[in-house]
């Protein structure tokens, strides 16, 4: 059946009086007359060759073929009405809905989105900060941030900014200790981050030591967290040495909260990410905010930008 040729009124007149079980409930509902209602619901049964509805002392009563198209029916309406919201959302809506991690949120994108702000006055940015990945075929989620290898099948990803590892912790720690070398290390409180403990090619503390040509003692002090930002709390209040990303660890290094008592940051495979499906990049907030990424991390052209140059 052409969908043109589709008497989505009358669908629609049949789907409240299924709901109400009553014409006059449903005119209620839709803001006709019942008589309105049932007209619509004679045409509806005309035009389709099947009976929807018996009569039965003054009660309504659904046949069998009713029953069996009201949950597709519903369904129908609902999707109907996502995507109009997803029409006019685009149209006039400045709503930008972001997912990212809390330590990347808190350490790095909340003290930069003034800046984005200053770009666009009139944006509403939506952050949600969690370590759990975007669906994004069931969330309503414009954009995620993602730490990781980059491996997002199926979706737009561009590495946005690289991190290097490298110990931190207090001037005050540092000030007190004989932290010279990475074997001074072992004599302090080791803080983990645990964020990403379920990849095992996820930098920590093992691999780090290692490659420094030390290994890690049993019964070694330790202070464990699951959010890398904490981490970093826990080495600015003195509590013992982190292994910081550089991201993560920019404005307090910045602000003299952290000092790096020694050697050179080990770049790692891991890095920042933008994520988003492929439609996405046509919605004109979506863009505005990765060309607002890119300028932060010193990344390349913007989308309109490259744009161009394929015209040329």
């Amino acid at each position: 059946m052409k969908r043109s040729l589709l008497p989505l009124n009358a669908l629609r007149a049949f789907d409240a009086a299924a709901r109400h079980m009553s014409f006059k409930l449903a005119a209620d509902d839709l803001s006709v007359t019942p008589a309105a209602i049932s007209q619509q619901i004679r045409s509806l049964e005309d035009f389709l060759g099947v009976e929807l509805f018996r009569r039965t002392n003054r009660s309504l009563v659904l046949t069998e073929a009713a029953q069996l198209s009201l949950a597709p029916l519903k369904q129908a309406f609902e999707h109907m009405e996502e995507a109009v919201d997803i029409l006019t959302d685009s149209k006039t809506s400045n709503v930008l809905k972001v997912s990212v991690s809390p330590s990347f949120a808190s350490k790095w994108l909340v003290p930069r989105i003034a800046r984005f702000y200053a770009r666009r006055p009139d944006a509403v940015v939506k952050i949600s900060a969690t370590m759990i990945l975007t669906d994004f075929k069931v969330e309503d989620t414009d954009i995620a941030i993602r730490y990781g290898l980059g491996k997002y099948d199926g979706l737009f990803v561009e590495e946005i900014l690289r991190e290097t590892i490298f110990p931190v912790c207090s001037p005050e720690l540092l000030e007190k200790s004989n932290l010279t070398s990475p074997e001074g290390i072992l004599e302090h409180t080791l803080i983990h981050d645990d964020s990403t403990v379920e990849d095992e090619s996820a930098p920590n503390w093992s691999m780090w030591l290692k490659a420094a040509g030390v290994d890690i003692p049993d019964g070694t002090p330790a202070l464990h967290f699951n959010n890398n930002a904490l981490a970093i709390e826990a080495a600015v209040a003195g509590r013992g040495v982190a292994l910081a990303r550089s991201a993560i660890a920019e404005e307090d290094l910045k602000a003299g909260r952290l000092v790096k008592p020694f050697g050179e940051a080990v770049p790692i495979d891991f890095a920042h990410h933008v994520v988003c499906p492929e439609d996405k990049l046509k919605n004109e907030r979506v863009m505005e905010f990765i060309d607002w990424l890119r300028d932060e991390t010193g990344n390349g052209p913007s989308i309109e930008d490259a744009e161009l140059a394929e015209e040329v």
